[in-house]
């Protein structure tokens, strides 16, 4: 026999229970996917930007190239919510004309390359998580190619 508690507990479900689920698959802010679905953001959102000169400093330390790469444009951005938040871009990056060894951490003061023998992009797909309560960013995937 169901107590009162149970009963009130399902009646509740079945009356909320369709509207709730119907607004977790369908409309609201992240474009009507299920909770944790990545969503596409704004290429301009500002925590964005930070998140992509992340990616540009990693490949930076991790490439063998004498002059430091930056992005040049942002095809696709998604952010996912997981314990953190993972983004997932689709962007470019090219040479600029800051050199490695003259140690300049700000790409904002590096312009790219002008037309030539030492102009060059890479396509590149990363993914970044971050946690920030635990003050962590990880740089899950970074590939890059012509």
């Amino acid at each position: 026999m169901m107590g009162v508690k149970t009963l009130l507990l399902v009646s509740l479900l079945a009356t909320l229970g369709p509207s709730l689920l119907a607004g977790s698959r369908h409309g609201g802010r992240h474009g009507g996917l299920m909770p944790g679905s990545p969503y596409n953001i704004s290429r301009n959102d500002p925590r964005l930007q930070k998140v992509v000169l992340t990616a540009a400093y990693y490949y930076n330390n991790q490439s063998n190239d004498a002059f430091l790469f930056k992005p040049s444009a942002i095809q696709r951005a998604q952010r996912q919510l997981v314990k953190g938040v993972r983004y997932i871009v689709e962007l470019q990056i090219s040479r600029t004309v800051c050199r490695k060894r003259d140690h300049n951490k700000n790409l904002s003061h590096c312009d790219f390359q002008p037309a030539g023998e030492l102009q060059q992009t890479f396509q590149c797909h990363f993914e970044v998580w971050i946690i920030s309560w635990e003050k962590k960013t990880h740089i899950q995937v970074l590939d890059c190619g012509p």
